[in-house]
Protein backbone atom coordinates (compact mmCIF):
# COMPACT_ATOMS: atom_id res chain seq x y z
CA UNK A 1 0.00 0.00 0.00
CA UNK A 2 1.32 3.44 -0.77
CA UNK A 3 2.18 5.53 2.22
CA UNK A 4 0.02 8.48 2.99
CA UNK A 5 1.67 11.74 2.41
CA UNK A 6 1.35 14.18 5.26
CA UNK A 7 -1.12 16.92 4.62
CA UNK A 8 0.16 20.40 4.47
CA UNK A 9 -1.64 22.76 6.77
CA UNK A 10 -1.71 26.41 5.96
CA UNK A 11 -2.53 28.92 8.51
CA UNK A 12 -4.83 31.59 7.27
CA UNK A 13 -4.57 34.77 9.24
CA UNK A 14 -7.34 36.65 7.63
CA UNK A 15 -10.82 35.29 7.54
CA UNK A 16 -12.82 36.61 4.67
CA UNK A 17 -16.55 36.37 4.63
CA UNK A 18 -17.57 33.42 2.38
CA UNK A 19 -20.81 33.40 0.58
CA UNK A 20 -22.95 30.45 1.43
CA UNK A 21 -23.49 28.19 -1.47
CA UNK A 22 -26.06 25.47 -1.47
CA UNK A 23 -24.54 22.26 -2.61
CA UNK A 24 -26.61 19.14 -2.98
CA UNK A 25 -24.82 15.98 -2.09
CA UNK A 26 -26.24 12.83 -3.64
CA UNK A 27 -25.15 9.44 -2.45
CA UNK A 28 -25.25 6.42 -4.74
CA UNK A 29 -25.49 2.97 -3.24
CA UNK A 30 -24.02 0.05 -5.17
CA UNK A 31 -25.19 -3.52 -5.09
CA UNK A 32 -21.71 -4.97 -5.50
CA UNK A 33 -18.75 -4.19 -3.29
CA UNK A 34 -16.19 -1.86 -4.79
CA UNK A 35 -13.24 -3.93 -3.61
CA UNK A 36 -12.35 -7.31 -5.07
CA UNK A 37 -13.47 -10.26 -3.00
CA UNK A 38 -11.24 -13.24 -2.37
CA UNK A 39 -11.92 -16.36 -4.46
CA UNK A 40 -12.73 -19.50 -2.53
CA UNK A 41 -10.67 -22.56 -3.43
CA UNK A 42 -13.39 -25.01 -2.51
CA UNK A 43 -11.26 -26.54 0.25
CA UNK A 44 -11.91 -25.33 3.72
CA UNK A 45 -9.83 -26.31 6.72
CA UNK A 46 -12.77 -25.65 9.01
CA UNK A 47 -14.99 -28.02 7.08
CA UNK A 48 -12.26 -30.66 7.19
CA UNK A 49 -11.81 -30.29 10.95
CA UNK A 50 -15.55 -30.29 11.59
CA UNK A 51 -16.26 -33.13 9.20
CA UNK A 52 -18.37 -35.82 10.68
CA UNK A 53 -17.79 -39.41 9.75
CA UNK A 54 -20.82 -40.66 7.89
CA UNK A 55 -21.58 -44.33 8.08
CA UNK A 56 -22.03 -45.98 4.72
CA UNK A 57 -24.86 -48.42 4.92
CA UNK A 58 -25.15 -51.18 2.39
CA UNK A 59 -28.57 -52.52 1.84
CA UNK A 60 -28.73 -56.19 1.08
CA UNK A 61 -31.90 -57.09 -0.70
CA UNK A 62 -32.83 -60.72 -0.34
CA UNK A 63 -35.46 -61.95 -2.72
CA UNK A 64 -37.34 -64.94 -1.48
CA UNK A 65 -37.88 -67.33 -4.33
CA UNK A 66 -40.34 -69.42 -2.36
CA UNK A 67 -43.34 -67.40 -3.51
CA UNK A 68 -42.14 -66.82 -7.07
CA UNK A 69 -43.15 -69.14 -9.92
CA UNK A 70 -40.92 -72.12 -10.69
CA UNK A 71 -42.25 -73.44 -14.00
CA UNK A 72 -40.43 -76.01 -16.10
CA UNK A 73 -38.27 -74.88 -19.02
CA UNK A 74 -36.52 -76.90 -21.70
CA UNK A 75 -33.08 -76.82 -23.30
CA UNK A 76 -34.76 -75.54 -26.48
CA UNK A 77 -36.19 -72.52 -24.61
CA UNK A 78 -32.74 -71.69 -23.30
CA UNK A 79 -31.04 -72.02 -26.69
CA UNK A 80 -33.71 -69.95 -28.46
CA UNK A 81 -33.36 -67.09 -25.98
CA UNK A 82 -29.56 -67.26 -26.07
CA UNK A 83 -29.51 -67.11 -29.89
CA UNK A 84 -31.95 -64.20 -29.80
CA UNK A 85 -29.69 -62.38 -27.34
CA UNK A 86 -26.67 -63.01 -29.58
CA UNK A 87 -28.50 -61.55 -32.59
CA UNK A 88 -29.41 -58.45 -30.60
CA UNK A 89 -25.83 -58.12 -29.33
CA UNK A 90 -24.42 -58.41 -32.82
CA UNK A 91 -26.21 -55.24 -33.89
CA UNK A 92 -26.03 -53.40 -30.56
CA UNK A 93 -22.50 -54.09 -29.27
CA UNK A 94 -20.18 -56.07 -31.51
CA UNK A 95 -17.30 -56.10 -28.99
CA UNK A 96 -19.32 -57.96 -26.35
CA UNK A 97 -20.83 -60.16 -29.07
CA UNK A 98 -17.39 -61.33 -30.22
CA UNK A 99 -16.41 -62.06 -26.61
CA UNK A 100 -19.49 -64.15 -25.74
CA UNK A 101 -20.42 -65.85 -29.01
CA UNK A 102 -18.42 -68.97 -28.05
CA UNK A 103 -20.18 -69.40 -24.69
CA UNK A 104 -22.25 -72.53 -24.23
CA UNK A 105 -25.37 -72.51 -22.07
CA UNK A 106 -26.59 -75.95 -21.01
CA UNK A 107 -29.51 -76.92 -18.83
CA UNK A 108 -27.82 -79.02 -16.13
CA UNK A 109 -30.75 -79.64 -13.77
CA UNK A 110 -34.36 -78.65 -13.32
CA UNK A 111 -33.42 -75.18 -12.08
CA UNK A 112 -29.73 -75.01 -13.02
CA UNK A 113 -28.03 -73.52 -16.06
CA UNK A 114 -24.38 -74.33 -16.69
CA UNK A 115 -22.45 -71.58 -18.47
CA UNK A 116 -19.25 -72.77 -20.15
CA UNK A 117 -16.87 -69.88 -20.88
CA UNK A 118 -13.48 -69.97 -22.65
CA UNK A 119 -11.53 -67.30 -20.71
CA UNK A 120 -11.77 -64.95 -17.75
CA UNK A 121 -11.71 -61.85 -19.96
CA UNK A 122 -14.65 -63.19 -21.95
CA UNK A 123 -16.48 -63.90 -18.69
CA UNK A 124 -15.92 -60.28 -17.61
CA UNK A 125 -17.67 -59.14 -20.80
CA UNK A 126 -20.45 -61.69 -20.24
CA UNK A 127 -21.03 -60.32 -16.74
CA UNK A 128 -22.04 -57.01 -18.32
CA UNK A 129 -25.02 -58.61 -20.06
CA UNK A 130 -25.67 -61.61 -17.79
CA UNK A 131 -28.08 -59.79 -15.49
CA UNK A 132 -30.15 -58.52 -18.39
CA UNK A 133 -30.23 -61.92 -20.10
CA UNK A 134 -31.06 -64.04 -17.05
CA UNK A 135 -33.69 -61.62 -15.76
CA UNK A 136 -35.36 -61.68 -19.17
CA UNK A 137 -35.11 -65.47 -19.36
CA UNK A 138 -36.50 -65.99 -15.86
CA UNK A 139 -39.56 -63.86 -16.58
CA UNK A 140 -40.04 -65.44 -20.01
CA UNK A 141 -40.15 -69.03 -18.68
CA UNK A 142 -41.75 -68.06 -15.34
CA UNK A 143 -39.02 -69.70 -13.30
CA UNK A 144 -37.31 -67.42 -10.77
CA UNK A 145 -35.45 -70.19 -8.94
CA UNK A 146 -32.87 -70.64 -11.72
CA UNK A 147 -29.29 -70.92 -10.50
CA UNK A 148 -26.31 -70.23 -12.74
CA UNK A 149 -23.18 -72.41 -12.56
CA UNK A 150 -20.08 -70.99 -14.30
CA UNK A 151 -17.42 -73.42 -15.51
CA UNK A 152 -14.26 -72.79 -17.49
CA UNK A 153 -14.27 -74.66 -20.81
CA UNK A 154 -10.69 -75.22 -21.94
CA UNK A 155 -11.70 -77.12 -25.09
CA UNK A 156 -13.75 -74.19 -26.28
CA UNK A 157 -10.76 -71.85 -26.04
CA UNK A 158 -8.76 -73.20 -28.91
CA UNK A 159 -10.15 -72.24 -32.29
CA UNK A 160 -8.48 -74.20 -35.05
CA UNK A 161 -7.28 -72.29 -38.08
CA UNK A 162 -7.95 -74.34 -41.19
CA UNK A 163 -5.33 -74.05 -43.90
CA UNK A 164 -5.76 -75.41 -47.39
CA UNK A 165 -3.54 -78.34 -46.47
CA UNK A 166 -5.70 -79.27 -43.45
CA UNK A 167 -8.89 -79.05 -45.47
CA UNK A 168 -7.38 -81.28 -48.14
CA UNK A 169 -6.26 -83.80 -45.47
CA UNK A 170 -9.84 -83.95 -44.17
CA UNK A 171 -11.01 -84.70 -47.69
CA UNK A 172 -8.35 -87.42 -47.96
CA UNK A 173 -9.84 -89.08 -44.87
CA UNK A 174 -13.19 -89.22 -46.65
CA UNK A 175 -11.77 -90.22 -50.02
CA UNK A 176 -8.33 -91.92 -49.99
CA UNK A 177 -8.05 -91.67 -53.79
CA UNK A 178 -7.33 -87.93 -53.39
CA UNK A 179 -3.96 -88.84 -51.87
CA UNK A 180 -2.99 -90.69 -55.04
CA UNK A 181 -4.15 -87.69 -57.05
CA UNK A 182 -2.03 -85.38 -54.89
CA UNK A 183 1.04 -87.64 -55.39
CA UNK A 184 0.48 -87.65 -59.14
CA UNK A 185 -0.35 -83.93 -59.58
CA UNK A 186 1.72 -82.52 -56.70
CA UNK A 187 -0.78 -79.86 -55.62
CA UNK A 188 0.52 -76.65 -54.09
CA UNK A 189 -1.48 -76.42 -50.86
CA UNK A 190 0.49 -73.80 -49.02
Amino acid sequence: MPEKTPEKKEIVAEVQPVQAETVQVTSVKTTKPLSRQGISSGFSINSLLNKEEKEVKEEIVAVKTENLPQNHFTETDLQMEWNLMLKQLQTRNSFIFNAVKTFKLIKAGENTIKVLYPSDSAKAEFDKIAGEFFNHFKTKVHNHAIEIDYQRDFDNLKIEVLTKRKVFEKFIEKNPLLKDLDDLMKFDLT
